[in-house]
Formats: structure tokens, C-alpha cells, sequence
């Protein structure tokens, strides 16, 4: 069973999950699609997952067959537990709580030869929806604080599988970076009495250099202080803490953006590896008023070294004015 312990010093949770070092990948330098082995994501192998928990199928296909657009299923490797409960005690002067969560996986398309950026928009549109249904489903489970959704694209972004697919977790604590995020603009609407990203959308607005793509309802920008060569965020123009409260009439304009964005990062920087992750709004917090939920994308063409790693202060060699322009001018 993993556990969740808590550094004393700096308030930082960890994750101990001694199941996720049992997947046959972690301890080798080649990634098992990359030798020509088995897939499971692919049409025919929906046996080989754990049983799906939400499929995009025509209507009247058996679940666990082929003919499936979008599937989710659980972690075969899962770094939490659903099973169970916290039960939070002390060790001393530490605190540790039990490995309480859950961990699915989207497997985006049963193409195995294409990258997410080169599905069609309606897959996109699929992924969102998805990402939504899911976390409305988990969200009704009171024991989680928060879920986070991202995807590693690529071996060197912690990808051990080649076909595209993204992932959740749903936590019992609300991870370190977006708690900073939530006291920073919980502090600035204390002050202010407006959202820091709608103040930020603003400034960009009046700017421009740091825009990357818009369209009707988002907006692309690469952040005035990013900690990595290329970083882009992706956030709606209209103020919205939660992603699950949006719907029908924004996750086509959100497709449309995302594909776009990815795309031009994939052409000018040769299709690299990738990272993305949502941030929105904890599950048990009443943020509506000042929280702004968004992507970022993380493009992996560096490497953190020991200053980055040993002082939480990061060295990016592209300014994001060059960075946006960059992008901006990819011929799509």
C-alpha cells in the first residue's frame, strides 16, 4: 500500500508508492514501443488493461471491445489506492497519511502512430470532455482534496508507453504548486478585489509580445517569468475556476487552441518531448471568486541541473518575448 509522508521542513508531501516500481520499465533505458513489443492501448488488447471506466464507443458496442475512440481505465501501476482511507498519524515529529486515491489512465485515440497534436480536433474535444466527466465523477468521492490531470509525452518526459494517452490522479491533499498558486491570488483579491489571471490576461492583452495564439474563447501566452524554454499556458479569456463547469460551448474553441499550440511547438522545435498539467480548483475549497484554472505546457528542451534543483530557482536561456514570437510565426 503506498503512503503519503510530509517533509517537516518545508511542508512538501511525497508520494511512496512501492507498486509503480514494479511496471517492467522503470529500471531500463528503452521504452518497450520502442523495441516493437506489445501495446496494450491498441485495438484488440483492451483485455490486457484493468476494465474501462468510461469509454467513447458507438452505441450498443460491449465494453472492453474494439471499436472505441477514447477509453479510460484504471493505472495497472496505480502510484495511489481507492481503496481504504487516510488515516493520518504522526511518527515522531513527521506525518504521514495512507496512499489513498486514484490513478486512471485516457488513452486518447487507438491510434498508435499518431501523436496527440496530429488527431483531428474532435479527439481534442473528446480528451476534454472526458477530462471532465471524470473529474466530475471523482469530485462526488469527499475523501480527494484535488485531481490532477496532465500528460508526459516522450521518454525523457516520464512516458513509458509510445501511444498517446494522458493521466489523473485524484490526491486526499492539494499539491504544493498549486496551493502557492491559490494564496497568491487569494492574496491579491484580498487586496485588489479582482482575479490575478484576468488581471494578467489583461496586461498581455495591452502587450501582445508574449501571445502566442487566440482565438474566441482562450488565449495562449508564454508567462512573463517561465521557469522552462518555451513554456505556454493555455487559459480561457472568460474568468472560471473549475474545468469541469465548462461545456459544450468552450471545449471545441479549447480543441481548437490546443492542437494549434502543440502543433507549432512540435514544428519549431522539432517535435520534442512534452509535458502538460491542469491546474483547477481543489475539490473541498471555495476559490471561485479569485482562482483561474488553466494548462501549461512544458516543452523539454533542457535539462534541470543541480542550481535549478538544489535552490527552486530556475535558469531559462529564451526570453518569452522570443519564445512567443517564435511560435507565432511556425507556418502551420
Amino acid at each position: 500500500m503506498a503512503e503519503l509522508r510530509k517533509d517537516p521542513i518545508v511542508d512538501r508531501w511525497v508520494i511512496i508508492s512501492e507498486e509503480r516500481g514494479k511496471r517492467p520499465v522503470d529500471y531500463s533505458n528503452v521504452q518497450p514501443s520502442l523495441r516493437g513489443e506489445f501495446c496494450p492501448f491498441c485495438f484488440g488488447n483492451e483485455s490486457k488493461t484493468p476494465g474501462e471506466i468510461l469509454a467513447y464507443r458507438p452505441a450498443g458496442s460491449p465494453a472492453n471491445s474494439s471499436g472505441w475512440s477514447l477509453r479510460v481505465v484504471p493505472n495497472k501501476f496505480p502510484a495511489l489506492s481507492i481503496d481504504g482511507e487516510t488515516h493520518r498519524v504522526g511518527e515522531g515529529m513527521f506525518d504521514k497519511m495512507g496512499g489513498l486515491g486514484a490513478h486512471e489512465v485516457i488513452i486518447e485515440s487507438p491510434r498508435h502512430d499518431l501523436s496527440l497534436e496530429e488527431l483531428p480536433e474532435q479527439s481534442l474535444e473528446d480528451c476534454f470532455w472526458a477530462f471532465s466527466q471524470r473529474l466530475n465523477d471523482l469530485k462526488k468521492d469527499e475523501r480527494f482534496r484535488y485531481i490532477m490531470i496532465f500528460k508526459n509525452h516522450g521518454e525523457p518526459a516520464g512516458a513509458t508507453l509510445e501511444h498517446t494517452h494522458s493521466q489523473l490522479i485524484a490526491l486526499p491533499i492539494v499539491p504544493e504548486m498549486v496551493h502557492e498558486e491559490l494564496v497568491a491570488a487569494r492574496r491579491h483579491y484580498e487586496y485588489k478585489e479582482r482575479c490575478i489571471f484576468c488581471d494578467l490576461l489583461a496586461q498581455e492583452f495591452g502587450d501582445t509580445r508574449r501571445i502566442v495564439a487566440e482565438n474566441d474563447g482562450f488565449v495562449a501566452v508564454c508567462p512573463y517569468a517561465p521557469r522552462f524554454p518555451y513554456e505556454t499556458w493555455i487559459l480561457p479569456k472568460y474568468h472560471s475556476a473549475r474545468f469541469e463547469a465548462n461545456g459544450t460551448d468552450h471545449f471545441p474553441s479549447l480543441a481548437r487552441l490546443f492542437k494549434d499550440v502543440l502543433s507549432r511547438i512540435r514544428k519549431y522545435l522539432d517535435a520534442p518531448p512534452y509535458n502538460f498539467y491542469l491546474h483547477t480548483s481543489p475539490l473541498q475549497t471555495e476559490c471561485d471568486a479569485y482562482y483561474h484554472w488553466h494548462i501549461e505546457i512544458i516543452p523539454k528542451t533542457t535539462k534541470l541541473a543541480g542550481f535549478e534543483q538544489g535552490s527552486g530557482c530556475y535558469i531559462n536561456p529564451t526570453s518569452p518575448e522570443i519564445a512567443a514570437e517564435n511560435l507565432r510565426n511556425v507556418a502551420l
